[in-house]
């Protein structure tokens, strides 16, 4: 009744099972999200500015700054979410307030929704910078692969991250008005009364006297048999 099994976790203190952790949907999809981040902005990074002609370093995609800036932003915010995310996850079960759970979640699906439509503008904005790119931009083709995959994997970072806002409004669901209600009964410190009585109510004996009884005073006698004289 403290709000176990509330918003998709089991009762708060429970031990932490690695394995089963590892194995949960949010878990996988998490890891790859983190994975699918650090390889967008590393690769802009390490490969995503090229020297043509000069000795100023342009951006790969139609020398657009924007595009390597954004696509690094989103990328390294990202790389650290799921890292933050991914240590809530781990410390969720230990969350006893039902209402610090339902701020939780709600942060997590605000924050993967919000990333889901980044990650989405940022693939079209990489792939529409990349077909303006002419091969004079990029000679001896450098930086092309970086480029490729940078725009692959922020494909592939809009499915994981609507993944997980999936995930994560399927454990808002799982939370009910009922476990909330039982969480703040609980911790409420309120003492609760008990019914008062009405005066007059209480009687110190529940019967003075047998409801039925034979006067003690009375001089009645039974009659007498007399046997009859033949």
């Amino acid at each position: 009744m403290d709000g176990a099994g509330s918003f998709g976790a089991g009762r708060a203190g429970g031990a932490f099972d690695p394995i089963a952790f590892i194995q949960q949907p949010q878990t996988i999809l998490r890891i790859l999200s983190w994975i699918f981040s650090m390889v967008v902005f590393g690769s802009i990074v390490n490969e995503g500015y090229v020297n043509s002609g000069s000795e100023r370093l342009h951006c790969v995609f139609n020398k657009n700054y924007d595009a390597c800036n954004y696509a690094i932003t989103i990328g390294l915010i990202a790389f650290l979410a799921c890292i933050f995310f991914f240590v809530m996850d781990m410390k969720f079960q230990q969350i006893s307030s039902v209402k610090d759970r339902k701020k939780a979640i709600m942060l997590e699906i605000g924050f993967s929704g919000f990333w889901t439509f980044l990650w989405f503008v940022g693939f079209c904005f990489l792939a529409n910078q990349w077909q303006r790119t002419t091969p004079d931009e990029i000679p001896l083709n450098q930086g092309a692969d970086a480029a490729r995959a940078a725009i692959a994997f922020s494909f592939f970072s809009i499915i994981t991250w609507a993944g997980l806002t999936v995930r994560a409004v399927q454990k808002y669901l799982l939370g009910t008005d009922m476990t909330l209600f039982v969480s703040d009964h609980l911790d409420s410190s309120t003492t609760i009364q008990p019914y008062p009585t009405a005066p007059g109510g209480e009687t110190a004996d529940a019967y003075q006297s047998p409801p039925f009884t034979e006067n003690a005073d009375s001089t009645t006698t039974a009659p007498t048999y007399q046997v009859p004289i033949y």
